[in-house]
């Protein structure tokens, strides 16, 4: 695929968290088409041979596996250190990782809360804060974070899910205010319902997959790839002037 040289991501190191399969994955081929290197980190990422990695060396870019558990603070830590002594510079942070747990909200466990607030919120505000402290140094750099239609709409029996999206609403807009006149960009890509092993449940319930798919105007479930474009779109030139926007990329589901 030829891109504008806006668009390109040529010399580009980007660090993308859940990079293992579905949207995460999408999201690092398609930086890796523009040009860019990838960092990739997620609680189950073969350190060597994963087929993410094997798909962006047949890109010809570079890949670097590592494996962090972002429901353990102590594990985030660490690996923000050491992704930091490894890569001086880190241009583009696609903070994708997340987790998703159902329980009616009078039985939602304190369990099921803290995980999903520390895997969906906690732990993208520290790697947006420590590496997007070293962009704002360099004076320039990307960051994107995974929103969701929850960050709109309340969803049923995920309060906890609900409200760490919602919170991502709200802090890309707090991180774009205090840095956008510092050269950093931070947005938010916001999915609709796309066939990935988090909407599983819902595809295979034949009363709700209908439902969804008679309100979604483009008449289908969204694909991994879909992310490709607007991935790169956000974490390039082309969107220099783009900031605290959450875009969604739902069939138009959000219109209708």
């Amino acid at each position: 695929m030829s891109h504008p040289t806006s668009f390109s991501l040529t010399g580009k190191v980007a660090l993308v968290t859940g990079c293992n399969k579905g949207i995460g994955q999408a999201m690092a081929l398609g930086l890796a088409e523009a040009g860019a290197d990838i960092i990739g980190v997620s609680a189950s990422l073969a350190l060597s041979g994963s087929d993410t990695e094997q798909r962006v060396r047949a890109l010809g870019r570079a890949f670097t596996a590592y494996q962090a558990d972002f429901s353990q603070r102590a594990q985030v830590d660490a690996f923000i250190e050491r992704v930091q002594q490894d890569f001086p510079r880190i241009d583009i942070l696609i903070n994708n990782a997340g987790t998703i747990r159902r329980q009616p909200a009078a039985e939602h466990s304190d369990a099921y809360w803290d995980e999903v607030l520390t895997i969906n919120l906690d732990a993208p505000f520290r790697l947006a804060r420590a590496i997007g402290g070293r962009m704002l140094a360099q004076g320039a750099g990307k960051i994107i974070f995974t929103a969701s239609l929850l960050t709109f709409q309340g969803g049923v029996t995920v309060p906890g899910y609900a409200a760490s999206k919602g919170a991502i609403g709200s802090l890309v807009k707090a991180l774009a205010n205090e840095w956008a006149g510092r050269g950093v960009n931070v947005n938010a890509i916001a999915p609709g319902y796309i066939a990935t092993d988090n909407t599983e449940a819902l595809r295979n319930d034949p009363d709700r997959s209908q439902s969804i798919l008679a309100r979604i105007p483009a008449g289908r479930w969204g694909r991994p790839d879909d992310f490709k474009g607007p991935t790169v779109f956000l974490a390039s030139a082309a969107a220099d002037y783009v900031h605290g926007t959450i875009l969604t990329v739902d069939g138009g589901w959000m219109g209708r």
